[in-house]
């Protein structure tokens, strides 16, 4: 899975969470979950909720701590994929 497939199924994960809509439409990897998209600290383990069931993974509480915007994501994600 690409760079691109990953922020897209990420995309996906975090629109019910969102409260920043303009932020939402420009989402690329630097994208920060709190700060840029709006999302509150409840529902961003919501979002490393649903990360862990779509790609199959568990993320522990450091890589959850990182896990702030999209570019650590991605790389958690791939970490706990490899």
């Amino acid at each position: 899975m690409n760079k691109e497939e990953l922020i897209a199924k990420l995309k996906t994960i975090v629109k019910p969470y969102i409260q920043d809509e303009e932020a939402y439409g420009n989402l690329n990897e630097e994208t920060d979950f709190i700060n840029d998209l709006k999302i509150n600290s409840a529902n961003l383990v919501d979002v490393i909720l649903d990360v862990e069931e779509e790609f199959d993974i568990e993320i522990d509480n450091e890589a959850m701590e990182q896990m702030l915007d999209v570019k650590s994501a991605i790389r958690i994600i791939e970490e706990k994929m490899a």
